[in-house]
């Protein structure tokens, strides 16, 4: 019996393992190749495969989504001469699985191989300033010929970046001071641009401020001589409709004698000739009184326009 044991313990362990072998669950996004006594059969998709145990093998389980892969920094001279080290990332996925597992031993490092080559051409083609400046086309430059290459190994490229671009030590201290000598001269330039800018607005402030003055004073000069005209005719109009007679303005002549006779400086005053007509009209009035009343006669005055002595 135990004999017959033996043989169904094996039995049951070779069925186990060919169910194991039979039943296939591929992941979703991704592939499986199949092959029969060493040559391609099939692709194996996603969900549950059956496949001929001991006979069908997986070759290559592949992923479909879109994988990134970056490559080191490599020295590349660009066209004036200088080195230049640039790191990529490469944004790829596999299209056909077969095509990537049979047309090319590995396709990452004949895309590796193929982007440092591709970059050399391009930059090669190009001086440091440019390629500094450049880097969405060469993007797309190093895109369009990965994609072309690729295609066959069923491989899409669907993006390319330039992570870095560093040049040489020696130029980037020459760049540095470059770019600080501009902005010290933008700098100046904007310095002077505003006191400039400030010269003006000050200058158009002291213009419109003299002109706003200048029409100031001519508008207060116009209004003073525009009273004093009103205050002269308003002067005016009352005397005559006053009707003043002689005697009136022989008393106002007698009191602006003192007033021109004031002041310390006053060394020499001259007797308007009206003075004398006013006199008259005066000594006319005052003849009319009579002798009883006490009242005494007044001397006649000196020519007009004779100079009085002068006043101490």
């Amino acid at each position: 019996m135990e004999p017959i044991i033996i043989v169904l313990i094996i039995l049951v362990v070779l069925v186990f393992i060919a169910l194991i072998k039979t039943i296939q669950v591929i992941p979703q996004a991704s592939a499986a190749i199949v092959e029969r006594f060493g040559r391609y059969t099939r692709t194996l998709n996603a969900g549950l495969n059956i496949v001929v145990p001991f006979i069908d093998s997986i070759r290559n389980r592949i992923d479909l989504r879109e994988q990134v892969v970056p490559f080191p920094p490599q020295p590349v001279i660009t066209q004036d001469n200088l080195v230049v080290n640039i790191d990529t990332v490469i944004y790829y996925q596999v299209t056909d699985a077969r095509a990537a597992t049979y047309e090319v031993a590995s396709y990452i490092q004949a895309i590796e191989q193929l982007t440092v080559t591709t970059l050399r051409n391009i930059i090669g083609g190009m001086d440091l300033e440019r390629t500094l400046t450049s880097r969405e086309e060469i993007n797309a430059a190093l895109r369009g010929v990965l994609d072309e290459a690729t295609g066959k190994w069923g491989i899409r490229v669907n993006r390319v970046e330039l992570k870095a671009i560093e040049p040489p030590t020696s130029i980037q201290d020459s760049m540095e001071k470059q770019m600080r000598a501009d902005r010290d001269k933008r700098a100046a330039i904007l310095q002077a641009e505003g006191v400039r800018q400030s010269q003006i607005l000050t200058a158009e402030g002291e213009k419109q401020s003299s002109i706003l003055r200048a029409e100031g004073e001519a508008k207060a000069a116009a209004l003073r001589a525009e009273g004093e005209a009103q205050a002269i005719r308003v002067v005016f109009e009352s005397i005559h409709a006053g009707d003043p007679d002689q005697k009136l303005l022989s008393y106002q002549y007698l009191q602006m004698l003192p007033k021109i006779a004031e002041g310390d400086a006053n060394k020499l005053w001259i007797v308007p000739s009206e003075i004398g007509d006013a006199l008259k009209g005066l000594g006319g009035a005052l003849g009319n009184f009579s002798p009883s009343s006490g009242g005494g006669s007044i001397p006649k005055p000196s020519s007009p326009n004779r100079e009085a002595p002068p006043i101490d």
